[in-house]
């Protein structure tokens, strides 16, 4: 894990645990002897801490935050100590990735040889925390507090060419790094310069008070529900005031008080479940994916030139096929449309429009997708219109090819059924507007061949998306649990709550749009749709709904300017509507229903459980390979809000055996829909033993 050589009179320490040379336990005391080896060595004048693979390190293994490994002793802080008080020069030689812990360790050293291309960050705000072995007291010694600041609250990487100037480098490696480091060590041997600590250094800015009492005004509003970033500035603000070891305790005070804080647990939830994610539960890691050099999209429209733009921007050549001139060439239109108003807002150059414009290949014709790897259907969600495109791309499109559908509802295994290749079909249920949104539900049928499977995963992250693997069932993971979550907002206005106080209500918690606001940018004519198949399917449920007669009177959401809200002409901003009244009051009526009070805990409570109740029967179907994928979902494609870490891990910061207690007593009163409302048997499972879904069944890895 650490490599020790010994170069005419350089110890050369190599951080060697890969993927990113993460300092934990182990690193942490191989490190530790590495370091006093060299000091006990008379032979060693200096000592060159340098990085493998991916570059210097990346930092502390979240794996072990909350642990004891993490505490154990070396802990970083005294590896850093270690470092800093050793006789004799140490200089740290970064390139590739220098960020959180590993960029604190090369602040510790005593100098720094860094590549043009090196990039450093303190990111630790992203996970709810601040940087907690003196980042937050050796960064602005080095950077000035106004860049230290900007590091530090952002947390985002800057370059080691954009840190000329700064006294964090002490010399740009432009060629090869480790002989660069070689030569500056030697230097200093030679020139008889021993260690020159950062802890000893002024912050040079005269403003530096006024430029913290900025920040904290500024950070503060910009913060919203996360304490971490007013933290940061707090800990500068100790650099500033305090000497450098009072500094120190208060980083430290403030990184232990964020640590404990709900809003870091749910970023320290999501970064984990994001890795998650991206494994595959029975299929071996070393399983090849197929090579996908060219992709077809069917269809121009909204979804399909999403689709395009998403793989074009990664670089990847598309057939674009579509039924008419007139269609192709609307979609055409649009898409230049969207990268134009990039070039507007300085995002994109006009050449990189017309290179990315150029790996379109219009058609109106299927043979040109015979030589695809993959094509990925994106027309009208029904039935018929699927069935009538895969039997055409079964007979035109190569063996071997992958036939992928974005059907957001429709059975896959009925889809692949039309072909004589179900191995080759999958689903890849993007989200709109699919060249923005990240989340990329990637639907496995019963016969999805697993190098299918691999092949799908890798091409989301090659697109930049955040993949999670469904299973085949009405909606799959994220439509299914929002239609209980549509339906409970739907039941509370018949209830007697207005459409604005749900939506008020849920946007309050947390929500980036509230559920009626929702069905209104979705299309109530959509969902219209599915509850009438849903109908046909089980004669013998009540799908009834207030929107019905909306739809009936054309009023499909903001696409007609009216639903459950008014949507005046050229806005999206929803407005009440006195006519909405007269819809649900018609719809009480005929079921003999008189109106209650609601209050706002009922709304939270009802919604947000039912997606939780929902995920539970999800996760022991194995319809979701996990319960943390299930909370990706949801962040990544629904606005579940971040600092509660989706709604499973929220239902574990809750108590399952409260979300359990609540749903019976909803099932109790909830007549006909009580099975809807009874505790999930995993749930219940988990509820009596103290369990959660983080630590049960289809936890984070």
């Amino acid at each position: 894990m650490v490599g020790y050589e010994s170069v005419g009179g350089v110890a050369v320490v190599t951080l060697a645990n890969p993927p990113v040379n993460s300092f934990g336990h182990e690193q942490r005391l191989k490190v530790v002897e590495a370091v006093l080896r060299a000091d006990a060595d008379p032979q060693i004048k200096a000592v060159v801490v340098i990085g493998s693979g991916k570059g210097f390190s990346g930092g502390a293994d979240i794996r072990e935050f909350g642990s004891s490994r993490a505490l154990a002793p070396p802990s970083l802080h005294m590896v850093l100590a270690t470092v800093e008080a050793l006789g004799k020069p140490v200089i740290a030689a970064i390139d590739g990735v220098c960020m959180g812990g590993g960029l604190e360790f090369a602040l510790a050293c005593h100098y720094r040889v860094i590549t043009p291309e090196a990039q450093l960050a303190l990111p630790e705000v992203k996970l709810g925390l601040l940087p907690g072995a003196g980042g937050t007291q050796r960064l602005p010694r080095v950077v000035g507090i106004e860049r230290a600041l900007s590091m530090i609250v952002s947390g985002n990487p800057v370059s080691g060419r954009d840190l000329r100037g700064t006294a964090l480098p002490d010399a740009i490696a432009e060629g090869d790094l480790r002989s660069a480091a070689l030569e500056f060590a030697r230097g200093l041997i030679a020139e008889g310069r021993g260690p020159r600590r950062v802890r000893d250094l002024k912050i040079p800015e005269a403003n530096a008070e006024a430029l913290v009492q900025f920040a904290r005004t500024a950070v503060k509003a910009a913060a919203g529900p996360f304490p971490a970033p007013p933290a940061c500035v707090e800990a500068l603000a100790a650099a500033v005031r305090e000497p450098f070891e009072g500094g120190l305790r208060r980083e430290r005070e403030l990184f232990v008080n964020l640590m404990a804080s709900p809003e870091s647990a749910a970023l320290r939830h999501i970064f984990q479940a994001e890795r998650a994610a991206s494994h595959i539960e029975g299929i071996p890691e070393s399983t090849p994916a197929r090579p996908l050099n060219r992709v077809g999209v069917i269809g121009a429209g909204t979804m399909g030139g999403g689709i395009t733009m998403a793989l074009i921007n990664a670089g990847i050549p598309v057939v674009l096929l579509e039924s008419t001139q007139a269609a192709l060439e609307r979609g055409l239109a649009t898409i230049r449309g969207n990268y134009q108003g990039q070039i507007k807002k300085g995002k994109l150059t006009s050449e990189a429009l017309e290179k990315r414009l150029a790996l379109i290949t219009p058609t109106l014709e299927y043979e040109p997708l015979h030589g695809v790897d993959l094509v990925i259907e994106a027309v009208f969600e029904k039935l018929e219109i699927k069935k009538e495109v895969f039997l055409r791309l079964d007979a035109v499109v190569r063996e071997g090819a992958i036939l992928a559908s974005n059907t957001s509802a429709l059975n896959l295994d009925t889809i692949a059924g039309f072909t004589r290749r179900p191995r080759d079909v999958i689903g890849l249920h993007f989200f709109s507007p699919a060249n923005i949104m990240r989340l990329l539900e990637v639907v496995r049928g019963k016969a999805t061949a697993d190098d299918v499977l691999v092949t799908a995963m890798s091409l989301a992250k090659r697109i930049r998306k955040v993949a999670v693997v469904a299973g085949v069932c009405d909606g799959f993971i994220g439509n299914r649990m929002v239609a209980g979550y549509s339906q409970a907002a739907h039941d509370l206005v018949v209830a007697g709550a207005s459409p604005q106080q749900v939506d008020r209500a849920l946007e309050k918690f947390g929500m980036a749009m509230g559920p009626l606001r929702m069905n209104d940018l979705a299309g109530l004519d959509v969902g219209a749709m599915w509850r009438h198949r849903l109908a046909a399917e089980n004669p013998d449920k009540d799908y009834a709904h207030v929107t019905d007669r909306m739809v009936a009177d054309g009023r499909h959401g903001q696409k007609t300017g009216a639903g459950w809200y008014l949507y005046p002409p050229g806005s999206r901003l929803p407005e009440p509507d006195p006519k909405v009244d007269a819809y649900i009051e018609e719809f009480r009526a005929a079921r003999q229903l008189k109106a209650r009070r609601v209050s706002d805990t009922e709304i939270v409570e009802r919604c947000i459980y039912a997606l939780v109740n929902e995920g539970a029967r999800i996760v022991e179907e194995h319809i979701a390979q996990r319960s943390s994928d299930i909370d990706i979902v949801y962040l990544n494609g629904y606005g579940f809000p971040l600092w509660r870490g989706g709604p499973m891990f929220h239902a574990d910061q809750v108590g399952l055996a409260s979300v359990a207690a609540a749903l019976r007593r909803i099932a109790a009163t909830a007549g006909p829909n009580a099975p809807f409302w009874q505790p999930a048997p995993l749930l219940e499972r988990l509820a009596a033993s103290g369990g959660s879904f983080s630590q049960g069944k289809g936890a984070a890895a």
